[in-house]
């Protein structure tokens, strides 16, 4: 696999190519679907098949902060990209200079002078160009007279109904994990590697690992049964927080999970997160002993819903268990009662009423 930052990256080995473009965000089973036919096409003209994306993502350089929240970060893109058979990955910077190229533009410097592409496989609703001119139309007129070919990915639904990045979005933040594995092809999953923060969870005796998140819109936010998996594969029932920590006012995101039943140092270790079903929002506390009693509640209600779900592994009748992926993927959240009544009691500031954002994306098949 060959990561190509920029076009003045590209070398004469690059050249040659059956091409897609695309965000790919969260490289769900429709972008599998596309991979699969640039894979027949790449085996035909035994050619590498070299997948196009840009960063940032077009709608985040534009919307910034109202951009859609991301489902995979760029090394995560990547990696699954390669697991699904892309051999070059060409990350376009999107900035002034890319935006202002006419759509001939972009076809000659990207597609026939930098990619010199064989077979090119795109949506047929794909927009680019500052010249609103960059159009499916335009990539065929072109590719008749250049000599490459181009079709428009095959649509790939399930349930009827066309798989989109925006549908994963949807069905995440409603805390449907089950249905989002499905159209995922995989249980949704949050990557990081340990870092040392202000180990607050140690001195409220819960020690937490803290997994920094990119200054981005949030998938998720508020506190959930997990399952946490090392890098030596084991796999550690959990609870998380996904958010900025109200009670104590962090200014960035960060992903905090608490092992249950775990001692040992996990500091630089990378893990992989696994949610399983939403707990509650994210609540501010007015004080440290509000935090810490919510934090064993949750703890109690995070472990008794992934012990019921580990008895019930075997039976099929459980709806809650997942029996492809091996977790406790809910198709809902545990329900409005996550906060006691000895909680509630406690006079809290504010919660989050976390929606999801259901707009299109563009170009992301």
């Amino acid at each position: 696999m060959r990561v190509i930052r920029g076009l003045h990256n590209l070398k004469a080995a690059h050249r040659g190519c059956v091409a897609t473009i695309g965000n790919f965000d969260g490289v769900h089973r429709g972008h599998q679907a596309i991979l699969q036919q640039c894979r027949e096409h790449a085996a035909r003209w035994r050619v590498p098949l070299t997948v196009v994306v840009f960063e940032p993502q077009p709608r985040e350089f534009f919307a910034g902060d109202q951009a859609p929240p991301r489902l995979t970060r760029l090394r995560e893109k990547v990696r699954l990209l390669r697991d699904f058979g892309a051999e070059q990955v060409l990350v376009l910077p999107f900035n002034d200079a890319l935006r202002s190229l006419t759509g001939r533009e972009f076809i000659d410097q990207v597609l026939i002078d930098g990619l010199g592409v064989k077979h090119l496989v795109v949506g047929d609703d794909f927009r680019f160009g500052c010249d609103r001119r960059g159009d499916f139309a335009l990539l065929a007129e072109v590719g008749r007279e250049q000599g490459f070919g181009v079709e428009h990915t095959r649509t790939f639904t399930v349930d009827d109904e066309r798989v989109s990045s925006s549908r994963v979005r949807t069905l995440l933040a409603s805390g449907n994990f089950s249905a989002a594995a499905r159209l995922l092809g995989r249980p949704y999953s949050l990557h990081g590697r340990v870092v040392r923060d202000q180990q607050l969870g140690r001195t409220l005796g819960v020690p937490t690992a803290n997994l920094p998140l990119l200054p981005q819109p949030l998938t998720l936010r508020g506190v959930f049964a997990v399952v946490a998996e090392l890098a030596n594969g084991k796999r550690y029932p959990a609870v998380a927080n996904v958010g900025f920590r109200p009670t104590v006012g962090a200014d960035r995101p960060t992903l905090e999970v608490h092992l249950l039943d775990f001692t040992g140092d996990l500091y630089g270790q990378r893990m992989t997160v696994y949610p399983c079903t939403r707990l509650r929002g994210e609540v501010k506390f007015d004080d440290l002993d509000a935090l810490k009693a919510q934090i064993e509640r949750d703890q109690d209600r995070a472990r008794q819903y992934l012990m019921v779900a580990a008895a019930d592994q075997d039976s099929a009748e459980d709806g809650r268990t997942d029996q492809r992926y091996s977790l406790p993927l809910a198709s809902a959240p545990l329900g409005r009662e996550a906060m006691s009544s000895n909680a509630a009691s406690s006079n809290t500031i504010s919660s989050d009423s976390y929606s999801a954002d259901d707009a299109a994306d563009a170009n992301d098949g």
